[in-house]
């Protein structure tokens, strides 16, 4: 079955912890260039990235992805990709894959596959997750955690380590627990444009901000997320200096390779 989609990026330069975070450089490139490159590679029909500055319109006039000046005023990336799809002209049932502007390593299968879980489970939306690496992770509150149902959709998102492994973690919390269930979550999700446009109009969950998660208020508001697994690896995105500093490691060991 022919997977057709889009891909939107919602740049903000403004970003509260790495300010000017889509223009700082990574390999001696814009940020925010690497992440249009990784969507490009995908097969999408269109890449659009949905700029809130006109110097990020700037820095990728040249690359095949459309560019949209967006308002600044837009609280979170959703609202800035649902005045993209106005702009854009979408119809309601097409597929809209919302990679974050901070993802310079997103695997093109990992791109697809949030299209294609959407396609398949017929949820409201889609997002990927991977199995967590190891206790620091699951202890770290900017590693979000997913818990899944048995059909896939997902239960709950949170920064807290669930679920909570009671006899493990009342002996020791060294060492992760024993099992497959705990899974990270990965920052992308697929949309159909009207779903897109509903979400965004919907007003912040008690929930969503408790954890400050945007993806709680669409559960709160009883919308079906499918959670597939990621089927390549994604590198930690870029939110911090530490994150930069890393990338900019990864980066050179890929070139080494």
């Amino acid at each position: 079955m022919t997977l057709d989609f889009v891909v939107a990026i919602p740049a903000r330069l403004q970003a509260t912890r790495l300010p000017d975070k889509p223009l700082r450089l990574l390999g001696g490139e814009p940020l925010i260039l690497h992440v249009a490159r990784c969507a490009l590679r995908a097969g999408a029909r269109e890449v659009w990235v949905a700029a809130d500055d006109q110097r990020i319109v700037d820095v990728l006039e040249t690359t095949g992805a459309r560019v949209v000046l967006t308002s600044p005023d837009h609280a979170s990336g959703s609202d800035r990709l649902a005045e993209c799809a106005a702009i854009a002209g979408w119809g309601d049932d097409t597929i809209v894959v919302n990679l974050q502007g901070d993802e310079p390593f997103a695997p093109a299968a990992g791109i697809r596959a949030a299209a294609a879980v959407l396609r398949d489970s017929g949820a409201d939306i889609s997002t990927l997750a991977t199995p967590v690496a190891d206790v620091e992770q699951l202890f770290d509150p900017n590693v979000v955690k997913v818990v899944r149902a048995d059909n896939g959709d997902a239960l709950y998102f949170s920064r807290a380590p669930v679920p909570w492994a009671r006899d493990h973690f009342a002996r020791t919390r060294e060492a992760m627990p024993g099992g497959d269930v705990w899974l990270r979550h990965i920052g992308i999700y697929g949309y159909r444009a009207a779903t897109l446009k509903r979400f965004s109009a919907l007003p912040p969950g008690r929930l969503e901000q408790i954890e400050s998660l945007e993806q709680l208020r669409a559960l709160e508001a009883g919308m079906r997320i499918a959670v597939g697994i990621s089927p390549e690896a994604f590198p930690p995105g870029v939110d911090t200096e530490g994150d930069l500093a890393q990338a900019e490691r990864h980066l050179a060991a890929q070139k080494a390779y």
